[in-house]
């Protein structure tokens, strides 16, 4: 069963500026400009590993305290990519589907974060300064939206940290190769 508040619900919050939907330019710079060595110097970028586990081909497994997602692959492998995880107070594990994706999503945070943080737009367009990134995967639980998803990031220096509301973050270019790869309906674990 999915552990979660709701409460403790969404996407990381940052001091934002309202922002509209990129141009083609803004959309290539912000999706390619994470270079590992200089957003996240201790991260040397996805690659694919041994993965043993007992898990299907296609399915996403977290492991929140090695700060790494893994999509699994056939014949024992996965690609590992690192993430940043929910902050003291905001993580969760459990089970959920990927039940949407979304290009340059729009970012609505929920009241209780809004709650917290009162200075946090209603709602912001996708774009370079939104903080779900290029690309986002909605986790629902029975058909229903968790309010958790896996997504870029506008703060590549926070990979392998645990400062999130419960979202997953990834550099937005791994990110985008995620996306490409996961398959709506897909399984999700986190631990």
């Amino acid at each position: 069963m999915l552990k979660i508040s709701f409460m403790a619900a969404a996407v990381a919050a940052l001091a934002l500026v309202a922002g509209g939907h990129p141009s083609q330019a803004e959309q290539r710079k912000a999706s390619y400009n994470f270079t590992p060595a200089r957003y996240a110097p201790d991260y040397k970028g996805k690659r694919t590993v041994s993965f043993t586990e007992n898990y299907k081909p296609g399915m996403i497994v977290i492991k929140t305290s090695e700060r790494k997602l893994y999509y699994v692959l056939k014949g024992g492998k996965a690609i590992e990519y690192g993430v940043g995880v929910g902050r003291q107070g905001f993580s969760w594990s459990g089970s959920a589907n990927v039940g949407r994706k979304a290009v340059w999503p729009t970012w609505t945070p929920p009241p209780e974060m809004r709650e917290r943080e009162p200075h946090l737009p209603i709602s912001m367009k996708g774009g370079p300064k939104n903080p779900l990134g290029a690309r986002a995967i909605y986790l629902y639980q029975g058909g229903r939206d968790t309010l958790y998803r896996i997504h870029g990031t506008n703060a590549a220096q926070t990979i392998g940290m645990a400062v999130s509301s419960g979202c997953i973050r990834l550099l937005n270019e791994e990110v985008i190769d995620l996306y490409k790869k996961v398959k709506v309906g897909a399984k999700v674990v986190v631990m």
